[in-house]
């Protein structure tokens, strides 16, 4: 089986590893090569937002024409499941930091933390986190803060939360369902959440479950099926969500003599 398209998306598994090294590697286990001059054969490649270091779940790729169609296939909304600690607080806002306070969380019940939730449904302000992929001239926040730069937190900014619910209460862990829009930190809102509960919070982890039309269960390629006939399927089954119908240019394998497709992100 041989993937045919000049415009696809790929809903992959992203687990602790950087967005561009997943997508090399997927076109590396691939083979994929395209046809022409060896000096021009670059497959462009973007994916449709960045995931937390430490987080997992759907990473979409758009591929060829596919990288121009992101912000319109994505611009629905993102599905998050998050779990919490309660009575700790990082400088990063999750597990990977480092605990700069901490503070008693026994007096806290379910019905506390559900209540808290209503506050942060709906159009809300948020302040990003200062480690994020959010830039000041040129440079991401996290990169300047990491190198002991002093830093200003960026001002709060209006988000969207759709839909925000407790799945489990077992202090001092909390689990989230958590459905937004664009620009929404899932970090900060378990640390504002702490802080209204006069306590503190860290997120321990994060999983997106949706980002736009892709959902972990139905679109997902898991990294142990990142072969070429796994992904055609992937991209047969994607293309359902496709608005128009798209240009079948075919991509081969390449021969193990041949010269392997260079990728670049868009």
């Amino acid at each position: 089986m041989e993937p045919f398209l000049d415009t696809f998306w790929l809903a992959a598994w992203s687990c602790w590893v950087p967005a561009r090294l997943s997508v090399l590697v997927t076109l590396h286990e691939a083979g994929v090569q395209t046809n022409g001059n060896k000096r021009n054969q670059v497959l462009k490649i973007g994916h449709g937002g960045t995931l937390d270091s430490a987080a997992a779940g759907v990473l979409v790729v758009g591929i060829g024409k596919g990288t121009k169609m992101l912000r319109t296939m994505l611009a629905g909304s993102k599905k998050y499941t998050a779990i919490g600690l309660l009575g700790k607080a990082t400088d990063t806002l999750d597990a990977t930091g480092k605990v700069t306070e901490e503070k008693p969380y026994d007096q806290i019940t379910k019905g506390d933390l559900e209540n808290v939730l209503q506050k942060f449904t709906g159009d809300i302000m948020q302040v990003p986190p200062l480690y994020s992929a959010l830039k000041k001239d040129g440079e991401r926040l996290s990169t300047l803060v990491k190198r002991g730069e002093a830093v200003e937190a960026k001002p709060a900014r209006p988000v969207r939360v759709y839909s925000l619910s407790l799945r489990q209460f077992q202090p001092p862990l909390f689990t989230l369902d958590v459905e937004c829009g664009g620009g929404f930190y899932v970090r900060s809102l378990v640390s504002d959440i702490g802080k209204e509960l006069s306590t503190c919070a860290t997120m321990q982890e994060l999983t997106r479950t949706k980002h736009g039309p892709f959902t972990l269960e139905e679109h997902t390629l898991y990294e142990d099926k990142w072969t070429i006939d796994e992904i055609a399927r992937s991209l047969e089954h994607c293309m359902s969500l496709l608005p128009g119908e798209p240009s079948r240019k075919k991509l081969r394998t390449a021969h193990p003599s041949e010269t392997a497709v260079s990728c670049e992100d868009k």
